[in-house]
């Protein structure tokens, strides 16, 4: 099946904002909600599995009409339909086609383009004019360790010899006036960027968080865009269109010039400079990241619209209720799985999907089987990539006549296509992975002392066995038929339907 895709350049969040409008996808929150813990209840509550609106928050307690920024913005991509529009197709477009078309965008690539100005330079703050707390940052969540400014901000640094600069999604609070202290992995970008700045004697990094722009600034910034390539690229590619960027006033840096809000400051380092933070509600869905020194941005200047919008959302996602991290991931991160299974040369490859209630934790790969151990070499593709460092835990393997976007089918063919005697569960032990993950033992979570998490994962191998010996009775096959009516008695059946008084056939 082709989707025919119409790239959209929206402009900035305020155009993202104004199509959500024409397309019903958003509501406006008129009455006083608080940043303290009510926000981030509204949103957690509102966003249901993956069927909930976009959300403008229009009236925030303590932040009145003479407020620096006065409104916050969230679960703008926390549905399929609003995915679907960012990238440019019809809103009613299945997530399996969505994933076919993120292997695309986010393989392609359109260069940004340098302007001398925009509508972020229209305020600019610098010096004791800094305080942080004029940001409606919401305290999310009761157990979180202080406000949140950055959940759902595009973080910018560079590599020191190269200059390749990245833009990733890193959690951030508020710990003073001018200071953010972040969570952040060394085995992810930012923190080899950081180690490259480290080896060249510095004890702190450039760093500028662009706050509000178009979907596509969030869904890439959340993405495994692999070392070397520079997420404003992709975006460009998503959009059909060059990112307009601008150089950051304190920062060699560049942001886009029609950013809501830029955070611009330099990462400390040194420990000794570390500021607390967590703990925070995280895309586990659990209180993850303790509260510790971290790494934390000394702010140099902020720049804004005038009457900013503060980007945000809330993360976790459980059980009836999708975040916007869990919905891109189960795009983003299916897609790149399924291009690091076509660059390993695992053929056969049917679908992949990662279920939105886990973020990609757990991977789901339809194949068409041809020889023996085949869902094997997938596993170790996927597992040997940088892609897996914090995603694709569990991997579950089926042949091609399972749909993996019905977990029931899944669950089926765990249940009769799976012998544990013969293989089918593999333990892969002590890889690289998700230092959140509370599964994971508290010492093997410390990022400090080992740079990432640990994790022990699993392969459960749900196809057909073809180790198995051609049974003569069934024509040679391995597995018996299923019981499934032919094609044609359920044609029979269908033309008698209205007869037999049933519910419409779908």
């Amino acid at each position: 099946m082709n989707i025919e895709r119409k790239p959209v350049a929206y402009g900035d969040l305020r155009g993202w904002i104004k199509a959500l409008h024409a397309a019903g996808e958003i509501r406006e929150i008129n009455a006083e909600v608080d940043w303290n813990i009510e926000i981030g209840t509204v949103m957690r509550l509102a966003q249901g599995a993956g069927n909930g609106p976009a959300l403008m928050f229009n009236n925030i307690k303590d932040y009145g009409a003479n407020a620096r920024c006065r409104r916050v913005f969230g679960c703008g991509l926390a549905s399929y339909r609003r995915v679907a529009m960012m990238l440019g197709v019809a809103p009613d477009t299945h997530p399996r086609e969505l994933v076919k078309l993120g292997r695309t965008v986010l393989n392609g690539s359109i260069p940004p383009k340098i302007v001398d100005t925009g509508p972020v330079k229209e305020n600019i703050v610098t010096g004791d004019d800094i305080d942080l707390y004029e940001l409606p940052s919401p305290w999310w969540n009761r157990l979180d360790g202080g406000r949140y400014l950055l959940t759902y901000g595009g973080c910018v640094t560079k590599e020191h010899d190269t200059g390749v600069m990245n833009v990733g999604i890193y959690r951030g609070m508020v710990a003073s006036k001018n200071e953010i202290p972040i969570l952040m992995w060394r085995a992810q970008h930012i923190g080899q960027h950081a180690t490259s700045w480290e080896r060249a004697g510095h004890k702190e990094m450039p760093i500028a968080v662009a706050i509000g722009w178009e979907p596509s600034l969030g869904f890439t910034g959340g993405a495994p865009v692999p070392k070397g390539v520079c997420e404003y690229d992709v975006m460009g590619s998503i959009r059909g269109a060059p990112v307009e960027l601008v150089k950051c006033e304190t920062v060699d840096l560049y942001v886009p010039a029609s950013a809501e809000i830029v955070i611009e400051g330099y990462l400390q380092l040194d420990p000794a400079k570390y500021r607390m933070e967590g703990p925070f509600a995280e895309f586990t869905g659990y209180l993850a990241g303790d509260k510790s020194p971290k790494p934390t941005i000394r702010v140099t200047a902020i720049t804004h619209r005038h009457d900013p919008i503060l980007r945000g959302c809330i993360e976790g996602s459980l059980p009836g209720s999708f975040s916007e991290n869990a919905i891109c991931s189960s795009i983003m991160r299916a897609a790149t799985a399924w291009s690091v299974l076509e660059r390993a040369g695992v053929p056969g490859i049917t679908d992949v999907w990662c279920p939105p209630v886990h973020a990609g934790i757990n991977l789901l790969i339809q194949m068409k089987q041809t020889y023996r151990g085949q869902a094997k070499q997938a596993a170790n593709a996927i597992w040997g990539s940088s892609a897996a460092h914090v995603r694709y835990k569990h991997i579950i393997v089926v042949d091609d006549d399972i749909d993996i976007h019905d977990y029931a089918a899944v669950d089926w063919a765990i249940a009769y296509r799976v012998n544990a005697g013969e293989d089918d569960i593999v333990v892969m032990p002590s890889t690289f992975g998700a230092g959140l993950d509370p599964s994971t033992r508290r010492r093997d979570r410390n990022p400090a002392l080992f740079g990432t998490g640990k994790w022990n994962r699993v392969l459960i191998d749900a196809t057909m066995n073809l180790d198995y010996d051609p049974d003569p009775d069934l024509g040679g096959a391995r597995f018996p038929p299923k019981v499934w009516p032919s094609e044609a008695d359920i044609a029979a059946v269908a033309q008698r339907w209205a007869e037999f008084g049933l519910k419409p056939l779908r």
